[in-house]
């Protein structure tokens, strides 16, 4: 059992808070709402340090089983059958076994999203929300090909995400590991040669600052790893907080080239899921509240949060988000324009088409801006111990001219 901390609505519009134990997020928010709460935030307590282990099954596996679950309701199939034969040919065992305790739990009498629920690593709350208003509006099958194309989308934002990274880390990476090689093996053969040539004589200056580099480096190596080892392990406990979530993710999205990158992703998801949720009949309020929750990042999150609690007050969309300064401005106009012709749904999904294709060029431009820094990066580094190396040589060389 883990901590939660949770903030909530009560029917009388009063605000409340308070910590609750619980097995997820998603067991404290039902609690809450049994108790006639809307809920605003739940949030496991920052001081607890784990480490989440993965859920075994790959984003790949949920849309093909959403895609054939989808073809097997319309064809007529009972649920409970459907679910008995995707999980028997299913290749992964551990999604298998997850499949069949949710087939399980349907033929106990459970709703088929409160099945889901009881497995929030596999099944989030974006696709629990959207098969429980399949259920509810008789549309399940149409609700599934939706939740498919969803995750589809989103997989390939994730894999245009990874591909943009992938470069730059190999190259640093390659860096990091030439110059380690240079000053334990390179640099001290040198210095060697230099004491059997000349005796005492004296090195130039970048030789020598060089050659000192390599000797801090080999008896003093413990310090750098240490370094490297604490400044992550700092980094990766304070996004652990609210203030260094908020923090890092400002941060994020102020990077040059890589936030304007960044913030199309952002986008992309936000339009992309909120047109999802309401296409498929979910509240405003509780479509903005799981977008708020799947955001990804903390300024997004609170720009979204700020816009549902205006929203809720009677204010239109369009100028909360503005507000927020998170969002484009032709992104909070076309939205605008959604609201006012009844056709928001269909304009986020234009919007979220648009801007997957602006982060598809992005990512591309990047990767080409990116390539040429890192090898110049790499060369003048590499180089510039080389030639520090060979000086000594140089000016030999010159003395017996």
């Amino acid at each position: 059992m883990a901590k939660f901390q949770w903030e909530a609505t009560s029917r009388a519009g009063e605000k409340k808070k308070g910590v609750m134990e619980a097995e997820t997020a998603d067991a404290v928010e039902q609690r809450l709402k049994g108790d006639g709460m809307v809920v605003q935030r739940v949030k496991k307590e920052a001081r607890e340090f784990q480490i989440v282990i993965g859920s075994g099954v790959a984003p790949k596996d949920l849309q093909i089983f959403t895609r054939q679950l989808a073809t097997m309701i319309d064809a007529g199939l009972p649920l409970v059958q459907c679910l008995d034969i995707l999980a028997a040919q299913t290749p992964n065992k551990v999604f298998a076994k997850i499949l069949f305790a949710v087939k399980s739990s349907v033929e106990q009498g459970a709703t088929f999203s409160d099945s889901l629920r009881r497995h929030p690593r596999v099944f989030d709350e974006l696709y629990v929300n959207l098969v429980a208003a399949g259920e509810i509006g008789g549309i399940l099958d149409t609700i599934l090909n939706r939740l498919a194309v969803y995750i589809e989308k989103a997989v390939k934002l994730r894999g245009q995400i990874k591909s943009a990274m992938f470069y730059p880390t190999g190259i640093l990476v390659v860096a990091i590991g030439v110059i380690a090689v240079m000053l334990v093996k390179v640099i001290p053969t040198f210095e060697n040669m230099y004491k059997d040539m000349g005796g005492g004589a004296k090195l130039p200056a970048p030789t020598q600052v060089v050659i000192n580099i390599s000797h801090s480096f080999m008896s003093r190596w413990y310090l750098y790893v240490g370094t490297v080892i604490a400044l992550f392990v700092t980094v990766t406990m304070s996004r652990r907080t609210e203030r260094g979530k908020e923090f890092w993710d400002r941060v994020l999205l102020r990077l040059p080239v890589v936030g304007s990158v960044l913030r199309k992703i952002v986008v992309a998801r936000f339009t992309r899921t909120l047109g999802t949720l309401l296409s498929s009949g979910v509240p405003i309020l509780d479509a903005l509240d799981i977008c708020a929750r799947t955001s990804g990042n903390r300024v997004v999150e609170m720009g979204i949060r700020r816009a549902r609690d205006k929203i809720s007050e009677g204010h239109d969309m369009a100028g909360p988000l503005a507000e927020s300064k998170v969002f484009p401005a032709m992104v909070v106009q076309m939205i605008g324009v959604g609201e006012q012709t009844g056709a928001m749904d269909q304009m986020l999904q234009k919007i979220a088409d648009f801007y997957e294709e602006e982060v598809d060029a992005a990512v591309t431009a990047m990767t080409s801006l990116i390539e040429p820094i890192m090898m110049a990066f790499l060369g003048v580094v590499v180089g510039g111990l080389i030639i520090a190396m060979y000086l000594p040589i140089f000016n030999l060389a010159s003395n017996i001219n």
